[in-house]
């Protein structure tokens, strides 16, 4: 019964044949986890951003506007992004990933072309925004959208429509 739902959410929602291309792990100490990364695994180099004001231009919950603040780091293992976040402050899908399961792996991301196509895909499949936030790219793109999928799939669903060009980071580790 459930693989029958999945089979028809992925025909619903086309961009999740194109593959995982992040993993998201919600943590307790970013500088600590990026370090052990780096000294375990020799995944780096990092780029480090806060997302909040005044890089993200837009925040919502629910569809609401909000705000809130997490710093992120940024790095690959092999092709597919890996993204470490620590919770700041706000009502986020991080926040309730931590009261519901502490810290770990808390969403899989995918990439869209375009998010206003995704998002109106995703609403006509049913499911539900949890949190979305974009304008973070240095020409105002760039779009993030989580999907409530964890009853369903065991995890939550990332849309990701990534700016053509990135803001510089915050730093980078190792320094280059």
């Amino acid at each position: 019964m459930e693989h029958e739902k999945i089979r028809k959410m992925q025909s619903k929602l086309p961009f999740l044949s194109r593959g995982v291309a992040q993993v998201a792990y919600v943590v307790e100490d970013l500088e600590e986890t990026v370090m052990s990364y780096h000294s375990l695994f020799g995944i780096g180099p990092w780029h480090f951003y806060t997302y909040g004001k005044p890089l993200l231009k837009t925040m919502k919950r629910y569809g609401k506007p909000t705000e809130y603040r997490m710093k992120v780091a940024l790095s690959y293992f092999g092709d597919t992004r890996i993204e470490i976040i620590q919770h700041l402050e706000g009502d986020t899908v991080y926040a309730d990933f931590i009261h519901k399961h502490g810290y770990g792996i808390q969403h899989l991301g995918f990439l869209v072309d375009n998010m206003e196509e995704a998002l109106q895909i995703v609403k006509e499949a049913g499911l539900v925004v949890s949190m979305e936030g974009g304008g973070h790219g240095p020409d105002g793109d760039g779009y993030f959208a989580y999907l409530e999928t964890e009853d369903l799939l065991g995890t939550t669903i990332e849309l990701i429509e990534r700016p053509k060009r990135r803001q510089p980071p915050e730093k980078i580790f190792p320094k280059q």
